[in-house]
């Protein structure tokens, strides 16, 4: 594996984005290890800074920019998450920041993201079309175009979450995590499987156009549909022309697993019910592998990632019955 995608350059991004983000919290998930019996323990990067982990990958990307790429400025594709990330780091640092949105965006996520200084550009059925807006705009206007997974960098980001799982997890059998793009469990499990093989990483995506787990059936990068979901922010494809991510999952994830709307829907009502946290649906596949008993090869010790928390609370408190 190449020195841009190895442990080395985890640390490196730690040290990098330390300033920025934060040291989430490692928490028990009582109802649910008694449930399943086994410890359940929860990663609440939902508690992050702006609402996600995405920042990790955008703050170690940005902050690795040239003086030059950071006057002139980035530009990136988002469903949500990364490009709120991308937007806040932006202004942390005075660099400006474009993000392209396809038109299925919701309107929440989009606000968050003017908030903090980004212009939006909203084009596009799908983040395909979106992505082509932004190559049009980079080569236009001379922006750094940054990829929301395919980055080693962003990967890199994402995998200092792997760190703070060993260091207050150290017993840890299993790490499960949302799987879209691939860049928060690539990252996670090229942390993990540095320090132990024997630790199982699992990817779980929602039933309705789960392109990284089509892709890795095919044994390529595949194209699929993209259909309504409560796990918006893990829409989208992975780019027939992926570089890192498609490879680094295939080589370092030991099972995938998707879940229904309803499921994804149970189990944000059983994170707000019983462990009393607010996540999206692109969360709750992880918590819903465990939930709903899909994840294979547990062990004694299981941790789940709540990715993110960026969710339409009208939306949740109607899931919730509230």
């Amino acid at each position: 594996m190449s020195e841009a995608l190895s442990l080395r350059a985890v640390y490196a991004a730690r040290r990098t984005i330390a300033p920025y983000v934060r040291r989430t919290p490692l928490v028990p998930a009582h109802a649910l290890s008694e449930q399943c019996g086994r410890r359940v323990l929860l990663k609440l990067e939902n508690q992050q800074v702006t609402g996600a982990f995405k920042v990790r990958g955008a703050a170690n990307r940005l902050l690795n920019l040239t003086a030059d790429e950071r006057a002139r400025g980035v530009i990136t594709i988002s469903t949500g998450n990364h490009g709120r990330a991308v937007a806040w780091m932006g202004n942390q640092l005075a660099v400006p920041v474009v993000v392209c949105v396809p038109e299925l965006v919701l309107p929440h996520k989009v606000e968050a993201m003017r908030r903090v200084g980004a212009e939006v550009v909203i084009h596009g059925a799908d983040q395909d079309e979106a992505e082509a807006r932004a190559i049009e705009l980079a080569a236009a206007r001379g922006l750094t175009l940054i990829s929301p997974f395919d980055d080693p960098f962003i990967i890199a980001g994402q995998g200092t979450i792997g760190l703070e799982i060993m260091e207050d997890a150290p017993d840890v059998t299993t790490v499960i995590a949302p799987l879209s793009g691939g860049g928060l469990l690539g990252g996670i499990a090229l942390a993990l499987k540095a320090v132990d093989a024997d630790i199982r990483t699992i990817g779980a995506s929602m039933a309705r156009g789960p392109v990284m787990i089509a892709s890795l059936a095919a044994g390529h990068p595949v194209r699929l549909p993209e259909e309504p979901t409560l796990a918006d922010s893990l829409m989208g494809s992975i780019g027939l022309d992926n570089r890192y991510t498609f490879d680094l999952i295939r080589h370092t994830v030991d099972a995938t697993v998707t879940l229904t709307e309803e499921q994804i829907a149970q189990a944000m009502d059983y994170a707000l019910r019983e462990e009393r946290q607010v996540i999206e649906g692109g969360a709750a596949v992880a918590l819903g592998a465990v939930l709903h008993d899909k994840a294979p090869l547990l062990g004694d010790v299981v941790v789940v990632v709540l990715s993110g928390g960026n969710v339409d609370v009208a939306k949740l408190l109607k899931l919730s019955g509230g």
